[in-house]
């Protein structure tokens, strides 16, 4: 890239399609990052339109259906976009919002707004990836895609599938003090468009997306990017204290919360990892966080990135995909269909509260999804029905679910993924085991159910 005045490392941009160097709006497709503040597409499309002394907007492009999200997920997104709007129109850049598939309505905005380059955040996921690729097929600018979301860009930090967060943790380490730089504040922009353009209608928006309607929004967290940054701060202030010797109870309100914010771009990682970092000096009481928020997060992107199988069982490592074949006819003592996996109608107190979580909450316990998903594998006629069950429920119901880190969670408690061969057992065969015993060794399993049922009464 031989542009002068561009802060963003060139390692976090990718481009996607040549082009020329015509006059005309610089435009920033926002989709997985949508926050304005710390976030480097954005930075790079500003920098980009100021080198060219050109206008820039930002636009958002909201498809009818995604995956399995439903009302809650749309909800809590369009809520945070609205906050989005307001912020970039104090900064004088307009915001759109336009609708249908992205990878034919991007196409044609670009063609009827004279937008002379177009950038975009990088995603890892399928659909993601094949919106993008639609784009830049029918597009004759230039297409930049920059890495937004990781601390370390996927590409860099990587160049394969890691076998484990012990194979990616000591290359990302190596260059994270390269990367874990302070991030440029988005200015007020100098050159405007022509016309100005109409204020989004949020209201016929929130009615537009064919989303299940039966699962409601979640009021207990409070949407947007300055709710994300007063989410940070709270933790900091409040848990990260308890959080290395107590976040895997579930009785116990330890965790950060931070993950609807992060899937949703609401909240940069990398400022997360920066405040902590300035915030929290006693280095044991925040490694444990920060290797969450790093390692395993930026594991999951390259888990999604580079195996093309990371929601099938293809995608499992062959030493599990060979132990679940040979423990296939197996007998399942108990077996149960979808539909009572997601009325929480087992034989198991503790799984059926854990789902009741997810469905009421909309987040469940980190400690309770390996068990949630374990028992799936257990309870479900083969290992390929119990992927398809945990993928529904979890991208259903989570706020953060249709994300790297739960394909990656599931793929993991499921097949194997990131971890090794353990004792052959039924069902599981050298899959990692969890049983209720276990869990009920760790944590107080009635206290955890008592607070799950407590919030069915509110």
């Amino acid at each position: 890239m031989t542009l002068k005045r561009i802060s963003v490392r060139h390692e976090r941009v990718t481009i996607l399609k040549e082009g020329g160097d015509a006059p005309g709006t610089v435009a920033y497709w926002m989709s997985r990052d949508q926050r304005v503040n710390d976030n480097w597409a954005l930075i790079f499309a500003q920098e980009l339109a100021m080198e060219k002394r050109s206008p820039l907007v930002v636009v958002f492009c909201l498809a009818p259906q995604f995956l399995e999200a439903a009302v809650r997920h749309y909800d809590f997104m369009l809520a945070g976009l609205k906050e989005v709007e307001q912020r970039l129109g104090a900064l004088k850049i307009p915001f759109l919002v336009k609708t249908g598939e992205p990878g034919n309505t991007i196409p044609v905005f670009v063609a009827t707004n004279r937008i002379a380059c177009l950038v975009s955040d990088f995603d890892p996921l399928r659909v993601k990836r094949q919106w993008k690729e639609q784009a830049a097929r029918k597009i004759g600018i230039p297409f930049y895609e920059v890495d937004a979301h990781n601390i370390v860009p996927c590409r860099t930090a990587s160049p394969k599938q890691e076998f484990g967060a012990y194979t990616i943790r000591k290359k990302i380490q190596r260059l994270l003090p390269e990367f874990l730089e302070d991030l440029p504040k988005t200015k007020e922009h100098p050159w405007q468009q022509d016309r100005a353009h109409a204020k989004t209608d949020w209201e016929s928006l929130s009615r537009m997306p064919r989303a299940d309607r039966a699962v409601k929004a979640a009021d207990w967290i409070v949407p947007g990017e300055k709710a994300a940054g007063k989410e940070l701060r709270r933790f900091i202030e409040k848990k990260i204290g308890d959080y290395n010797t107590s976040r895997n109870d579930p009785s116990k309100d330890c965790q950060s919360n931070l993950s609807p914010y992060l899937h949703f771009g609401q909240l940069s990682a990398q400022r997360a990892a920066i405040e902590v970092t300035r915030r929290v000096p006693d280095v044991p009481m925040r490694a444990s966080f920060l290797e969450e928020l790093i390692v395993r997060r930026e594991l999951s992107d390259n888990f999604c990135f580079y195996n093309p199988h990371y929601d099938s069982f293809e995608g499992f490592p062959e030493w599990a995909k060979k132990t679940l074949n040979d423990h296939r006819n197996d007998k399942r003592f108990y077996r149960y269909s979808v539909e009572e996996f997601e009325r929480g109608a087992t034989h198991d107190d503790l799984w059926n509260a854990a789902q009741l979580e997810m469905v009421l909450k909309g987040k469940m316990h980190g400690y309770m999804r390996m068990y949630w998903a374990k028992k799936i594998l257990e309870w479900s006629g083969s290992p390929e029905e119990a992927m398809e069950t945990a993928i529904y429920l979890n991208d259903r119901y989570e706020l953060d679910g249709r994300d790297p880190n739960g394909y990656a969670g599931i793929a993991w408690s499921i097949g194997g993924v990131h971890d090794r061969a353990w004792g052959e057992r039924n069902i599981f065969g050298k899959i990692r085991y969890m049983s209720y015993n276990g869990c009920r060794s760790k944590f107080d399993i009635r206290r955890y159910i008592e607070n799950v049922s407590a919030m069915k009464k509110e």
